[in-house]
């Protein structure tokens, strides 16, 4: 009996490749033992030859879960991207993957960033795929996919989850997360009590979606369009309207004109467009998260980007976002005011806006024509928020590899301050002590956590905005200098020196502080200095002992001994080096 040949559809205009040159054919086409058994088993699973023969297959990498509120909406929205794929002559597959629920997962999602980076890579390398659509939003999951995506090499789009609906809270507006944090301290302060406590958990996070502040993941989302690998507005699109579900779409019928076009993500992701990441990150006034995320992001492509990059764009770029917590408003004032084109078109001769993107158009066709819609919430650069001070990097004898601090979420008076420190043993310590009068803590001391860094943590977790003292709160003191090894949550505020490198763990000066040492930080001079002479210093070296390690076994071992630093981009070092990768054969 003679097999009836596998229709293809036709090849469309301008496509780059032909049915038989998708890497899927490799798989499904041929006249041989293994081709045939990938066929039944496609029948098996319910589709014809019409349905997939010679058309692109699109990878939907979905983070979904049960556990995380911020992804709740994406198994609709994979329905939505499954319909694009179709439309444009493509077969989607979709796949579940890790889900990093900032909310929920302990120590911190921020272990299990590289592990999602693995399994994004691996799957799209092992499977008959051609492309891939990246759905995600909460924090880690935006760079682990990316990261993973540009590893693989193939050609991909991501699809923002959007941030929630706005809370309210007597007739107040709230921001997740960044309220969270000023309602807690006024709990702690004695401001307010049980009863507004209860009420104010069912007003801050109201729908499906990530923070609607300037958190990590809405500067990461934004991030992620600044470097092109959205759709232009993507990131600012509220988790429940229905604009999200066109652009999934969208996204989905994109996908595979990228496949047929043989464009791939490291196509996309040159160094020019991570420049203009940094850039867009520091207009927004967003997290310092995103200096590790964009460093590792960039290894993984093979794009030199370091902690100076930062801190020289930094010097030259405003703050044009008046979004929380820099500023007053949230992400659907935001979106409203014209979302990232138009602030990308206020930064103007700022960016590279001729390279290209996953639209098709280059970042300046793009944004041609994107205008500000209110001027208090994307500000012109002749009326910025700040004319700079989005991230500052700071070196220093005791961050001689860096640390980060963000200056417009500080009270200006402690940009330059010298004090003394009390110094916290990692976190639970911190907990069980910070209140205790007798530490003797006034508002001039400098607060110290050590082993929270990378391996310490374990994972870095966001431990660096450390609570102010009760007794303190009581006084209405509401900001203190704050320096560890730790990472903040970009929802959060403080004159917070985070990322310290390297970490105390391994090391680092951060080891040798004692209570009472005094402490300057200088953001204007970029510096952060222990006022301790270095002969006390390498006394204290030579006595100090490193920590037993967290983990014996598993993952967490994995993960302890490939870890690079914050400064590095705390990817796993056999990961981020250049090398072979070869195809898998599929006979």
């Amino acid at each position: 009996m003679t097999r009836t040949p596998e229709r293809s559809p036709r090849t469309p205009e301008g496509a780059t490749l032909a049915p038989e040159q998708l890497r899927s054919a490799r798989w499904f086409s041929g006249d041989h033992l293994r081709a045939f058994s990938h066929r039944s088993r496609v029948r098996q699973l319910g589709y014809g030859p019409e349905e997939h023969a010679g058309r692109p297959v699109i990878a939907i990498l979905n983070t979904w879960s049960d556990i995380n509120p911020c992804h709740m909406h994406l198994r609709e929205r994979a329905e939505q991207v499954k319909r694009g794929v179709w439309q444009a002559g493509g077969f989607p597959l979709e796949f579940p993957v890790a889900t990093l629920s900032e909310t929920f997962q302990k120590p911190t999602p921020m272990l299990y960033r590289n592990l999602l980076a693995m399994e994004t890579e691996e799957l799209l390398r092992s499977y008959p795929v051609d492309g891939a659509v990246l759905m995600g939003g909460c924090d880690k999951t935006t760079p682990a996919l990316l990261m993973g995506a540009a590893s693989a090499g193939l050609p991909a789009v991501f699809v923002p989850a959007g941030p929630m609906l706005r809370g309210h809270w007597r007739g107040t507006t709230l921001g997740s997360g960044t309220d969270l944090w000023k309602y807690w301290d006024d709990k702690r302060a004695g401001l307010i009590g049980e009863c507004e406590l209860a009420e104010l958990e069912c007003g801050l996070a109201r729908s499906p979606g990530h923070c609607m502040t300037m958190g990590t993941a809405s500067t990461m989302t934004a991030a992620a369009e600044a470097l092109g690998v959205t759709l232009p507005g993507a990131s600012s699109i509220p988790a429940v309207d229905s604009g999200h579900h066109r652009m999934a779409a969208d996204s989905g019928r994109r996908a595979v004109e990228l496949v047929w076009r043989d464009t791939k993500v490291t196509d996309i992701l040159t160094r020019e467009a991570f420049l203009d990441a940094v850039t867009t990150v520091l207009a927004l006034g967003g997290s310092t998260n995103a200096v590790i995320h964009l460093v590792a992001m960039a290894g993984r492509c093979g794009v030199e980007l370091s902690l100076d990059d930062f801190d020289a764009v930094a010097r030259r770029t405003p703050v044009l976002a008046n979004v929380r917590p820099g500023g007053a408003h949230l992400m659907e004032d935001f979106h409203r005011a014209g979302g990232l084109p138009a602030l990308l078109a206020q930064l103007g001769g700022l960016l590279h806006t001729d390279r290209p993107t996953v639209s098709g158009a280059t970042l300046g066709e793009q944004i041609a024509g994107a205008a500000s819609h209110d001027e208090d919430v994307i500000r012109p650069l002749a009326d910025p928020l700040s004319p700079e001070g989005g991230l500052a990097v700071l070196h220093g004898n005791l961050a001689p590899d860096g640390a980060v601090i963000k200056p417009i979420a500080a009270d200006p008076a402690l940009l330059g301050h010298t004090g003394p420190a009390v110094v916290f043993d990692g976190y639970e310590h911190m907990q069980a002590v910070v209140d205790d009068p007798a530490l003797g803590i006034t508002a001039d001391t400098v607060l110290v956590l050590r082993g929270a860094g990378p391996v310490g943590g374990p994972g870095m977790p966001e431990y660096g905005m450390l609570p102010i003292p009760a007794h303190l709160l009581e006084r209405g003191v509401r900001d203190m200098v704050r320096v560890s090894d730790a990472r903040m949550s970009g929802t959060s505020y403080g004159t917070c020196v985070l990322h310290v490198a390297p970490e105390s763990h391994v090391g680092g000066p951060l080891s040798l502080v004692r209570d009472g040492d005094r402490i300057t930080l200088d953001v204007a001079a970029r510096r952060l200095t222990l006022r301790v002479d270095d002969t006390e210093l390498a006394r204290r070296r030579a006595a100090w002992k490193p920590p037993s390690p967290h983990f014996d076994r598993d993952y967490g071992a994995l993960y302890a001994e490939h870890i690079t630093q914050a400064d590095t981009g705390c990817d796993f070092a056999f990961l981020s080096r250049p090398g072979r990768d070869p195809e898998p054969n599929p006979r």
